[in-house]
């Protein structure tokens, strides 16, 4: 297993990064420059009667919100726990790095977006004029008059604590590789909820979460090439130094067939 785990995930190759990392900078003009945000943001303002009704609903402000962040950490504390468990044989020793690395990543995703969002600047829809609010609205870019106070929305924090789980698929296909679209699809599904959650109480803007979503994929998937990859490499090497005879039929077999 050792031998075919260092083939390295085609999503942590630079060139897909660099592709992950152009395609949110292009679907960045359409939404942030030529209207797009707004045009999103109008439609679910119309909806509510041109207020942001849902903003403090049950359903909107705790479940999806305040819930949805508890349920999250506790995800998270289940994985703590599940490592730490590894040190006792249950689950197998083979989970505890990728378990590791889920753990550490997905906070990690969090932490990026957080430290993001307290410097770009960029205000939430309900704060801006257009919808109720009473600030005008500046690009990503544009400097900040002192008197307009600080913003933080960019990009969006609680869709985070969703698009964080990415990192389960790049877990999960390091051990159990049919299990990994279920770790993708958790990821998805629960980013998606948490973040058009937001979006309808009027918390971000679509590109906010698009942007979370792009952080939390890159972060994923460059500490899946450095951690998991330099992992398989190990297990590669073990296993070499434990069945020479083994590898050495390998090499002759592809010297034969080269």
């Amino acid at each position: 297993m050792g031998l075919r785990a260092v083939v390295i995930h085609p999503a942590t190759r630079l060139s897909a990064l660099l592709a992950v990392l152009c395609l949110a900078c292009l679907s960045t003009v359409p939404l942030m420059h030529w209207g797009g945000d707004e045009a999103i943001a109008d439609a679910l303002y119309r909806l509510q009667g041109s207020r942001w009704a849902l903003r403090d609903t049950w359903l909107m402000s705790t479940v999806i919100h305040v819930w949805g962040r508890n349920l999250s950490a506790m995800c998270w504390l289940s994985v703590v726990v599940a490592w730490a468990m590894t040190w006792t044989g249950k689950p197998s020793r083979e989970w505890r790095r990728p378990l590791a690395y889920l753990m550490v990543t997905a906070l990690l995703s969090t932490v990026i977006v957080s430290v993001l969002k307290q410097h770009t600047g960029v205000d939430c829809p309900w704060d801006l004029q257009r919808y109720g609010g009473d600030r005008m609205v500046l690009g990503l870019f544009e400097s900040r008059p002192l008197s307009m106070g600080r913003a933080a929305c960019f990009p969006a924090g609680h869709a985070s604590a969703g698009y964080g789980w990415i990192a389960a698929y790049f877990a999960l296909a390091s051990v159990r590789p049919g299990w990994r679209w279920w770790g993708l699809g958790v990821g998805l599904f629960t980013g998606v909820v948490f973040g058009f959650g937001q979006q309808i109480r009027g918390a971000h803007f679509f590109s906010h979460d698009l942007w979370t979503l792009t952080l939390s994929w890159l972060s994923a998937a460059i500490s899946a090439r450095i951690w998991l990859m330099q992992s398989a490499t190990a297990s590669a090497e073990a296993f070499r130094s434990r069945h020479p005879a083994r590898q050495a039929r390998i090499a002759t077999a592809r010297r034969a067939t080269s």
